[in-house]
């Protein structure tokens, strides 16, 4: 976005390597709906605001409230308020006959057992207003229910909540892929479906994906989630539509109104050129934006991920294979040596991941051998004789 137009943020503490590319800041609580606007005005006397955005899920109502204040593009508060609330996301569908899963509203454990009897196992534990799959959990039968119950309780709240309920819902069964949207002025065009890779059952942890400019699977979904965002009132911006393949045809799981995570954006952008980031900046300034390709590729990402609660005790990629392979375009690491990494349910992926691999090649095919290929030169071990309930992790 910085190559394109100036930049000035609201941040929770004061920016470290975002210095080069911004002009200004505010800092601000960002658990305080409040204070994010507040810092927002700042910026806005002191600079010509053209536009506001975020990548962050929790900020989508402030930032929907901070663009209605400045009178600039955007869509509605109330529009955020829907595809946060996923109770009221399911509501919304049903009205507009788009498809989704069966949805029950709970705030007890009453009210779920009476909810998953209603609609039948298995179903979903589901918080209403979380993000990144927190406190989200398949449970096949009543038996499970009460220990599930609490893992999804756990996860209710936080920052930016708009809802604390619980949702009992109908498990989708099928892959799970998302449609990587872009709306301007009402009219929303699917740029890119991307397919993923869901593990660590019966919690929810993304595990990979990949894009391909070339997927006919993206015909097939376009419909479903260009119709979710015009139900939910989405006028601008990005969105991230998640969705399941069923024997029922494709259905809605949620409509995130933002760049999607785990460098979606950029995996859309190395395979088709479109780049998100300086899209989502170009709706915020009410600019239409070029959705030409100019690329016709895949890319894939691999999240690295533990066997097992542990400590990290060593991770590395052989350097010269690092050094030589062109097509490998990103290796990071989240997570040093000493450091413990906790798988759900006691953890999530912020303290499960470990780092990433991601790559580009011709097919979606080739990326994941690719992919694979670079497993191969990855090497991590962990200590889990700490965790009663664990097992020594090979090396991966």
């Amino acid at each position: 976005m910085a190559a394109a137009y100036k930049v000035v943020i609201v941040t929770d503490a004061r920016p470290t390597w975002h210095i080069p590319l911004v002009a200004d800041w505010e800092v601000a609580d960002l658990n305080d709906p409040d204070a994010v606007i507040t810092a927002g005005r700042a910026l806005a006397a002191r600079h010509n605001v053209a536009g506001v955005l975020t990548w962050d899920e929790y900020q989508l109502v402030p930032t929907a409230r901070l663009a209605q204040i400045l009178g600039l593009p955007g869509s509605a508060p109330e529009a955020m308020r829907a595809c946060r609330d996923k109770g009221r996301t399911r509501t919304v569908l049903a009205e507009h006959q788009v498809g989704s899963a069966a949805s029950i509203r709970t705030i007890s454990l009453l009210e779920a057992v009476l909810a998953a009897e209603f609609i039948g196992y298995p179903i979903v534990l589901k918080p209403a207003s979380n993000a990144a799959s927190l406190g989200v959990i398949r449970v096949d039968n009543g038996e499970d229910l009460a220990a599930s119950w609490e893992f999804a309780t756990a996860g209710v709240g936080g920052v930016g909540s708009e809802s604390d309920d619980v949702l009992v819902e109908e498990y989708l069964d099928g892959p799970e892929v998302s449609v990587e949207c872009v709306t301007h002025r009402g009219v929303t065009a699917a740029v890119a479906v991307t397919r993923k890779t869901v593990g660590f059952a019966p919690f929810f942890e993304e595990i990979a994906h990949s894009v391909d400019a070339r997927d006919p699977l993206l015909a097939e979904v376009a419909p479903v989630a260009t119709a979710a965002v015009a139900a939910l009132g989405v006028s601008t911006g990005i969105q991230h539509v998640e969705l399941r393949l069923t024997d029922r045809g494709p259905r809605i799981i949620e409509v995130n109104a933002r760049v999607g995570g785990d460098l979606i954006g950029r995996l859309v952008s190395l395979a088709t050129g479109l780049d998100l980031a300086r899209i989502a900046a170009d709706l915020a300034c009410g600019t239409a934006p070029d959705l030409a390709p100019t690329r016709s590729r895949a890319a894939a990402i691999r999240l690295l991920y533990p066997d097992a609660t542990g400590t990290l005790t060593h991770r590395s990629i052989d350097d010269q294979f690092a050094r030589t392979t062109d097509w490998l375009e990103d290796v990071r690491w989240l997570r040093d040596p000493g450091d413990r990494t906790v798988l759900p349910p006691a953890g999530d992926l912020d303290t499960a991941r470990i780092g990433h691999l991601l790559v580009t090649a011709p097919t979606a095919d080739t990326a994941q051998q690719r992919l694979h290929l670079a497993l191969d030169h990855v090497t991590l071990t962990f200590d889990t004789r700490t965790d009663e309930q664990t097992v020594d992790t090979p090396d991966a």
